[in-house]
């Protein structure tokens, strides 16, 4: 392969290699690109290449605008606009693979270049983890590593020569990148990123059977979270999301009436609040999923993100706008609590509420059960136990496949079928409560961690989203009851969520070796955990931290600025200073060059400055006689083959202007 690499013209190479450099530029997009688009960018794209190998001639430009004019059409058909994130991310794409039709000269491999570098801009409008970051440094360096060779025009240059070339210039301008990261301001409009670019939804503020086992097959961390002192057991790992409290028999969605209730809750905590800190992804969902009966949340952290958060009746922690940012919060929650209802009855009575015409043989069961004695006047938690009971020994299975429960859903899984996870078993259980005239309600949110922690931080995944129950009984306020729990302990006591079928190579590694598999996650899980923490997570007041370490007193956006513009003055100076020092340094060929001819000169010759070898060779053999004169004129067109042959080389080879002195002919 490496052989016939080198047999190819250097126009073939070079165009090759740029094809397959946009070709790993485009690839994490092919996940948001229309599947023409990433079809004809492929065929195109194979197409070049085809043309590159044959040498043949490149198409018109009239073809590559027809190509072009369907493509916006299918664009505008497609994204019902030409501008926006979308449409301008699918017409990058096909503008760029187009461009490499129409490369006759330097300046359209420019354009290329330049294209490049914008597409890998775009990756970050819909990812920016870790993977997405490596995958577009190898893509900026090979596009810097085809823009060297485009200015190297002539002779052969190694790839391996041109990449090093360009690993140095970048390095050369890490620092002033280094520089740029950690001072220049974070403007919110300036530095954030558009609504629509930001990650995975999360949880959601409704529930529909089914819509839990969507976040139950993704395993993207949701937060992360850091205990002072020993962490609490996992079955007290309770993370609040969404209460839901209106069912219209198909789904569950909070109360219009109580979601604009912002009592405060009558929480009565009991014992020492525990401190955590927790670093939350992108949700967009105006709420914190805080431990339970979190009852402070230290200001600094949401003041960072420009956000303001509000503890309301029923525990939820709301915020007064989507979290569209990664958040670190510090904040205290107590181990044991009591939550009573802050309305009157008639608010207590909407947790009893049912759809009529919806699961009547759950209605059904529920009054024959209150007709028997031993429960037609036993209190909530007696019903509770008596269903969890039920579950546990009634033959029902804990499975994220139970398939689709239509009509009368509860009904099918209650007395049929039997089969579901958290969200079946929660739903259930607060519709027979209800049909027992019991108030009780659903909770979204989060259960346990991963198993073990990365850097001290337990890491809960989207896989971990869990729905639970709350029942009323009078004297004890609203008391939590988890039916997964009953079905599937190992599910709550040991967060041993159910797991979805293994990708292909994950599958095969954690066959030959589950521990590799597990250690290779953990290591993945510690890279990421710092990528986190000190790039994104490098915020207005990391900045301002900085600058206090730098001796800075109380600095502010002045002082920011000043060190800003001070650093890029002496930067400025320094590149100045280097130009000026190297002003005088010469390419080795054109040294070499300059000393023959001075040379010649001393022998009676008159050699202009644009004479090449070749020329100079002429001009010795019409001075001194083709006799005289063959040695030197010979040795330099052997030069002028190493300089502008097939193989020409960087630098001249050692010693060769000693052995063509010494074949000068006398003046």
């Amino acid at each position: 392969m490496r052989l016939r690499l080198r047999r190819l013209p250097r126009d073939t190479r070079d165009t090759l290699f740029l094809l397959g450099v946009i070709t790993w530029t485009i690839l994490p997009h092919l996940a948001h690109l229309p599947l023409w688009c990433a079809a004809l960018s492929a065929v195109v794209l194979l197409w070049r290449g085809r043309l590159a190998l044959a040498q043949a001639p490149l198409p018109s430009r009239w073809a590559v605008i027809a190509v072009l004019t369907v493509a916006a059409g299918l664009t505008l058909i497609t994204e019902q606009t030409l501008l926006g994130k979308e449409a301008g991310v699918t017409m990058l794409v096909l503008l760029m693979v187009l461009k490499t039709l129409e490369l006759r000269a330097r300046r359209d491999a420019l354009v290329v270049f330049f294209l490049g570098f914008f597409l890998v801009l775009t990756h970050f409008l819909y990812s920016q983890s870790l993977a997405v970051a490596a995958a577009m440094l190898v893509s900026v360096w090979a596009l810097l590593t085809a823009l060297v060779l485009a200015h190297m025009p002539v002779g052969r240059p190694a790839l391996k020569d041109a990449a090093a070339l360009a690993a140095k210039a970048a390095l050369l301008g890490l620092p002033l990148m280094v520089a740029l990261f950690l001072l220049f301001p974070r403007i919110g409009p300036l530095w954030g990123l558009p609504q629509d670019a930001l990650g995975k939804t999360g949880l959601s503020g409704s529930l529909k059977l089914g819509g839990v086992a969507q976040l139950a097959t993704d395993d993207t961390p949701a937060f992360r979270i850091r205990f002072e002192g020993p962490p609490p057991p996992p079955q007290s790992l309770y993370f609040r999301g969404p209460v839901l409290t209106d069912f219209d028999g198909d789904e569950w969605r909070a109360s219009p009436l109580l979601r604009h209730s912002w009592q405060p809750p009558r929480l009565q905590p009991f014992g020492p609040a525990r401190r955590y800190e927790l670093m939350l992804e992108p949700s967009r969902l105006a709420m914190l999923p805080l431990l339970e009966a979190t009852v402070a949340v230290e200001p600094e952290g949401l003041a960072q993100a420009g956000l303001r958060a509000v503890l309301r009746h029923d525990l939820q922690w709301l915020t007064d706008r989507p979290v569209n940012d990664r958040l670190r919060l510090q904040a205290s929650a107590h181990p044991r609590w009591r939550l009573d209802e802050p309305g009157d009855a008639l608010s207590l009575r909407r947790h009893v509420e049912l759809p009529p015409g919806h699961n009547p043989r759950m209605l059904a069961w529920a009054l024959a059960l209150r007709r028997q004695p031993a429960f037609a006047n036993a209190d909530a938690d007696t019903l509770a136990a008596h269903l969890l009971d039920l579950i546990r020994n009634g033959g029902y299975t804990y499975t994220l496949a139970p398939g689709v429960y239509e009509e009368n859903a509860v009904d099918a899984f209650w007395f049929d079928r039997k089969l579901g996870f958290c969200e079946h078993y929660a739903v259930a259980f607060v519709v027979a409560l209800r049909a027992l005239d019991v108030p009780a309600r659903i909770v979204t949110g989060y259960q346990g961690t991963d198993p073990t922690p990365v850097d001290g931080w337990w890491v809960v995944r989207q896989s971990h989203a869990h729905a639970w129950a709350e029942y009323w009984q009078p004297g004890r306020g609203w008391t939590r009851a988890d039916p997964t729990a009953a079905v599937a302990p190992e599910r709550v006591v040991r967060s041993q969520a159910l797991q979805p079928a293994p990708g292909l190579v994950a599958g095969a590694l954690g066959q030959v070796s589950p521990e590799l598999l597990a250690r290779l996650r953990r290591q993945w899980e510690r890279m990421n955990q710092g990528w986190n923490q000190w790039v994104l997570n490098y915020s207005r007041s990391s900045q301002f931290a900085l600058l206090e370490r730098l001796g800075v007193s109380a600095p502010d956006w002045t002082d920011l600025s000043r060190v800003l513009i001070g650093l890029l003055s002496a930067a400025s100076a320094a590149a100045a200073g280097w130009a000026l020092w190297d002003r005088h340094r010469q390419d080795p060929w054109q040294r070499l060059l300059a000393r023959v001819r001075r040379a010649l000169a001393r022998r009676g010759l008159q050699p202009l400055p644009s004479d090449g070898p070749r020329r100079l060779a002429e001009r010795l053999e019409a001075a001194h006689g083709p006799e005289a004169a063959g040695p030197a004129a010979r040795a330099l067109r052997e030069l002028d083959a190493l300089r502008y042959g097939r193989d020409g080389r960087r630098r001249p080879p050692a010693g060769w202007f000693s052995s063509f002195r010494r074949r000068l002919p006398s003046a």
